[in-house]
Formats: structure tokens, sequence, C-alpha cells
């Protein structure tokens, strides 16, 4: 049998002791009983009935796939069915919205993604409050962009592409998934710090704009290092770096933007996982220890490297910083672009 906390049991004594005082008095002690004892018991009890994951975006793209490969482990460890529910529209505004005004409880979950931290930026009316709205709770995994070039394009280096871009000023045209993807950022950040003049062509995915590069259609693409490197290895692209803190297991023979040239150039997608604001820190604490667990696993390791990315167990505490710090990078990105998301 659970033991009321001290102040409830000094209430219940107190109100032994002396007649009624009205509803006044009801009050204080229902609010003496839905305190931290409620809470306490609660988190204890975590999770007690099937917890909901949202994914943002449509089903098949690499949201959905880090989702369902963290969501189905997750589940065995908690002992409690996750299930995955795909919201997409908007940027992934729409299933976010849905998952800030769900219960703070521990209940339903969100994957992001990188598209997080600029989105604030270029929607306007967002139906939630990215500062507000949400409690970190783990970072899942991160993974560069791939550099890459058209192979008759007469360069081999990145030091190169940017000359040949300062020299022929509006000639060379960069493909990306759309306005406002991480590939459209990614290159604009490339732009904005080499201080060259490169034609954005927006493309409806990854998957045409490569295409358009391996035809020589545009002439450079920055895209998710596992899409281009088949592509890579066929000869059909030609990589020049890669865009995150260190170079890719995948290709380490690749320099990343500040080896080759670039010295403070970083772009990165990552994934993480949110929950409402309020939810319990013990719930968001266990979950957090939860997905660590999974992500330490040798076999989650090799899941995430077959996706171009690297597992980056970190605190809540240590993603909510990362949340904020690319929050400000992006946002003066989407500024000095000007980008206006259709």
């Amino acid at each position: 049998m659970n033991t009321p906390p001290a102040a409830t049991r000094a209430a219940l004594q107190d109100r032994r002791a002396r007649p009624r005082h009205g509803r006044a008095w009801l009050l204080a002690l229902a609010a003496c009983l839905a305190a931290p004892w409620h809470d306490g018991r609660a988190a204890d009890a975590y999770p007690a009935r099937p917890v909901k994951l949202i994914i943002p975006f449509p089903p098949g793209g690499s949201n959905d796939i880090v989702g369902r490969l963290i969501g189905n482990q997750l589940g065995e460890r908690l002992g409690q069915a996750v299930v995955i529910e795909n919201t997409g529209g908007a940027g992934g505004s729409i299933g976010t919205g849905m998952a800030a005004k769900s219960a703070p409880d521990g209940y339903t979950l969100l994957l992001i993604s990188v598209a997080y931290t600029f989105n604030s930026s270029l929607y306007k009316n967002l139906p939630y409050d990215p500062a507000r709205s949400f409690t970190p709770v783990a970072l899942l995994a991160s993974g560069p962009v791939a550099m890459t070039v058209y192979p008759g394009l007469p360069v081999n280096n990145l030091r190169e592409l940017i000359a040949l871009a300062r020299q022929k000023p509006g000639q060379l045209l960069y493909a990306s998934a759309g306005v406002g993807s991480f590939q459209h950022l990614a290159s604009e950040l490339f732009r904005i710090q080499t201080g060259t003049d490169i034609v954005h062509v927006p493309y409806k995915g990854g998957g045409p704009a490569t295409m358009d590069v391996m035809g020589g259609h545009a002439q450079i693409n920055m895209g998710a290092l596992v899409q281009a490197l088949p592509h890579i290895r066929a000869g059909k692209l030609k990589a020049l770096a890669t865009s995150g803190p260190k170079r890719s297991p995948m290709l380490p023979e690749v320099p990343t933007a500040a080896e080759a040239g670039l010295p403070g150039y970083e772009a990165t997608n990552w994934w993480g996982v949110l929950a409402p604001a309020g939810t319990p820190a013990p719930v968001v604490a266990r979950v957090n220890q939860e997905i660590n667990a999974i992500l330490a696993l040798a076999e989650t390791q090799k899941r995430f490297l077959g996706e171009g990315t690297e597992v980056e167990p970190q605190s809540p505490a240590q993603f909510g910083k990362l949340i904020d710090t690319e929050t400000v990078k992006w946002a003066g990105v989407v500024k000095a672009a000007n980008i206006k998301a259709e």
C-alpha cells in the first residue's frame, strides 16, 4: 500500500481535529494529493500503456527510417508497444503541432530532424512554439551531406570548385530537394561562406536533384551521404568533401570541408526525440536512458552507419543546447539568403 507524503498526512490529521471550513479546504487538500506524490507514482508506473511516436513526415524518408529503427527497440525496452504515427505536411509542422497539443505525460513523443531548428524562420504562424512547446529527450544520430559535383565539371577538389564558381558567377547551378530543405540551406551556407554566386535549382525531392546533377543539367549537389554513396562509387558523382566535423567512416578517403579548404563550414543533419513541455522529468530521464542504451548496441550503430549516420547519445540538457545553437545558426542562413518557404 502506498503511504501518503507527510504534507498530506498532516492535512488529514488537521481535518479530523477541527470542523469543516468549506470548499477552500477541500481544494487545498486536493492540491496536496495531486502534487509530487502523484507525479512520482505516475513516473514509477510509466509506461502503463502503448506510447505514440509521431513522425511529422510521410513514410519512406530518412525521418521515418530513423524513427522506426528506434521506436521498435524502444518498445521492447519499455515493455509497451511504441506506435508509429506518420503525419506529414508543411515541412513537418502539422505533425509537430499535433504533438505539441498532446498531454505531457510521456505517452506522446515526437521525432525531429535538423529541420525543426529552421522551420521557425521559414514558416509563419506555426501551430507550436519551437522554444516552449517541447522538452528535449534524446539525440539519436547525425550525418553529413556529400558535397558532390557532375563528373564532367573540371574540378577535383573543393578549392578548385570555389575558384571556378568565382570565375563564372551565376553560371554554376546547384540542385536541392526543394526550397527550405536541408540541402538548400547547406548549399546556401556554402554560397555565403565562399562569397560565390551559384544558382539554386529546386526539385521535388533529393532523388530527382541527384539524377539531374549526374546528367549534367546542374553541376553541384549537397545531398544525403547514403543517397549519394552508390553514385560516387560508380563514378557518376564526384565527391569533393563531406560537411561534418570529421571524416565519414563510409568515405574515409574524402576530406571534410574544413580539410578541403573551407574552415568553419559544417552542415550536419541529425535526428532526435522531443516530448510535450511539462512531461515529468523522471519520465524524460527514463526514455533518455533507454534510447541511449539502444544507441550503445553494436547492431544499432551498424544500422545507422548503413544510413550514412553515426549515433550520438546525449543527455536531455545537451540535446537542448544543440537545438538552441542550431536554431540561431540556421536562422542566420535563412535571413542572409532571404529564403521564403513555398
